[in-house]
């Protein structure tokens, strides 16, 4: 009962973390809490997928296909309160108008956002919006469900990166936002893989694999250029990799879909 109990304190956690959703329960917290949780920031992608899913299936009903997307993607700021839309534009910012390692954390922590974020941030939504729009000539159960697997896979690619590179401590500690950045072990590991293939069973296209594998190119690129510039990663450079891994993974299937 007890093991079951802290399950839950870890997925309310990373509910709480990446999402506005309420939990009707006081969630304890600590460093050790927030670096358990992350096994459940894929099931949170799951279902913020689901949940984007369902807009975007409603709104289908009562709007055009434009629209829809809008709404959806408006719904998906509001739902997370664009936490990773915020660690991408802090990203363009501090990289784009920063050289070396402490000029570019320092840009990263400053709330405001600039050119580089401002440019970089509707380029995204541009992309995200016509990659939709350009799946959805597909039948709409196809759509919905690359919609759930993109939230679900791009979350855990970003986990990934707590693996694979070394996490940067921030310049100023008192700015710095809880992060889990403590590797899971292997069972933890695979709860967290379980989600992607919960999310994958909705559309058993074995195209998507190579849908899945360029997203994660974008993982490992971004993983490259971080350690180069930084020596690792941040809170900012996962919420980018998730993002970019979202928008990767639409790309992607567009690509499958047309060739394979």
């Amino acid at each position: 009962m007890k093991s079951l109990k802290n399950e839950l304190i870890y997925f309310a956690t990373a509910l709480m973390f990446f999402t506005r959703i309420p939990v009707p329960f006081k969630v304890p917290y600590s460093s050790d809490i927030m670096n358990k949780s992350q096994k459940y920031f894929s099931w949170v992608g799951l279902l913020v997928g689901l949940i984007n899913a369902a807009v975007f299936y409603i709104s289908l009903k009562l709007f055009n296909l434009e629209i829809a997307i809008v709404v959806m993607m408006i719904s998906n700021v509001l739902l997370t309160g664009a936490f990773h839309e915020d660690g991408f534009t802090d990203v363009c910012d501090s990289f784009g108008g920063g050289y070396g390692k402490e000029k570019i954390m320092t840009i990263m922590k400053d709330s405001r956002v600039g050119a580089y974020g401002t440019i970089g941030i509707i380029l995204l939504f541009a992309l995200k919006f016509f990659s939709i729009k350009e799946l959805a000539t597909a039948d709409v159960i196809r759509i919905l469900a690359i919609i759930i697997l993109a939230h679900t896979s791009s979350r855990f690619m970003a986990g990934t990166m707590i693996y694979t590179h070394k996490y940067v401590t921030d310049i100023d500690v008192s700015k710095s936002k809880p992060l889990a950045h403590q590797p899971l072990d292997r069972i933890s590991l695979f709860i967290s893989f379980m989600a992607v293939i919960v999310a994958f069973s909705l559309i058993p296209d074995w195209r998507l694999i190579f849908a899945l594998m360029i997203a994660y190119l974008g993982k490992i690129y971004l993983g490259w250029y971080f350690k180069k510039h930084i020596g690792g990663y941040t809170g900012d450079c996962l919420g980018t990799v998730q993002q970019v891994c979202e928008v990767l993974f639409y790309l992607g299937t567009i690509i499958v879909w047309k060739f394979i």
